[in-house]
């Protein structure tokens, strides 16, 4: 008895003395992250296009602050951009915008033609082409350096970079025009684009010769544009393949003028028949439009860029070796 009691009493004393009960608080995620609505999260997403935890993790982190966990995304953006510019990039979209007398064509490269049809993608390639056509000549680092709503141009490439995940490349653009002359332009399912700049003539007439250029991709404008070592050059061509016929020199002469001014006709684009009606030259065209041709600009997408060339069997013979 004297046992329980002392015990009774040492647990009466241990609660009369026992220090006052402090109030335990708990950092945790799920009070951290009270702030970070979905309404947030969504405003995240819109803003950079990162991935929907990633957007969570980081408004988490700024505690629901969208501005400072928008800079985040895109330090990291930038970091994962970077890490995609090595990779081939030679799908795209050509784009043209014309501002006052000035008409411009750019390429923009991604890696898949599955990206090239993608909306953000296209209208990232139109802006690109809006600002080379208010800026003037055609240096790209200048370009990506001019100012747009969200920084600068390479802040916008960097930024869908890291949305996308593809390598996007702003890789050329090409200007013609002035206050002095007519420009117009063809663009052709988005991957052949043309200038086309006339003395005189209208709008629509440049339009009609670019997509002839289009079509039929003439390497120069007119006879006088031909460079004097490119018609050497032919020359010698043709004069060692028509030297095997075993005819007179003179006959040899005469064969290769010919065939050098039908090379010229048809890679000249003045002297080629009109590819909408067939019944006559281009150069006939602009002087029944009272139009002198200046020059032209044609550009493909990805042309002179080598692809990757996945070789399959290579690829499963690299997996076998490594599994053993």
């Amino acid at each position: 008895m004297k046992v329980v009691a002392a015990l009774a009493l040492t647990a009466t004393m241990a609660t009369a003395f026992a220090p006052a009960a402090v109030p335990f608080t708990r950092r945790s995620t799920t009070s951290l992250s009270a702030a970070v609505t979905p309404a947030l999260i969504k405003e995240l997403r819109e803003a950079t296009g990162a991935g929907m935890m990633d957007c969570k993790k980081v408004l988490t982190e700024f505690d629901g602050d969208v501005e400072a966990a928008a800079e985040e995304l895109r330090k990291k953006g930038l970091a994962k951009a970077d890490k995609k510019a090595s990779r081939i990039a030679a799908e795209g979209k050509i784009a043209m915008a014309k501002v006052g007398g000035r008409s411009v064509l750019v390429e923009v490269n991604c890696e898949t033609d599955f990206v090239a049809k993608d909306d953000s993608f296209s209208k990232f390639a139109d802006q690109v082409a809006e600002a080379a056509a208010s800026m003037e000549g055609e240096d790209v680092a200048d370009l990506m350096a001019a100012s747009v709503e969200g920084g600068t141009l390479e802040d916008v490439r960097a930024g869908l970079v890291s949305k996308i995940g593809e390598n996007i490349q702003v890789r050329r653009l090409a200007a013609r025009g002035s206050g002095a002359t007519t420009t117009g332009a063809y663009i052709h399912m988005n991957r052949i684009g043309v200038l086309v700049e006339l003395e005189g003539g209208t709008p629509e007439l440049c339009t009609d010769v670019a997509m002839h250029v289009a079509a039929m991709n003439p390497a120069y404008a007119t006879k006088e544009d031909v460079p004097a070592e490119d018609i050497e050059k032919e020359r010698e061509i043709l004069t060692a393949q028509v030297a095997e016929s075993g005819k007179p020199a003179d006959i040899i002469a005469k064969m290769v003028d010919g065939r050098l001014n039908k090379f010229l006709a048809e890679n000249c684009l003045v002297s080629q028949q009109y590819v909408k009606t067939n019944d006559k030259t281009v150069g006939k065209l602009l002087e029944e439009n009272k139009a002198k041709m200046i020059g032209f600009t044609r550009i493909a997408v990805g042309e002179g860029i080598e692809k990757k060339k996945d070789d399959f069997a290579a690829e499963v013979a690299a997996m076998a070796a490594g599994g053993k």
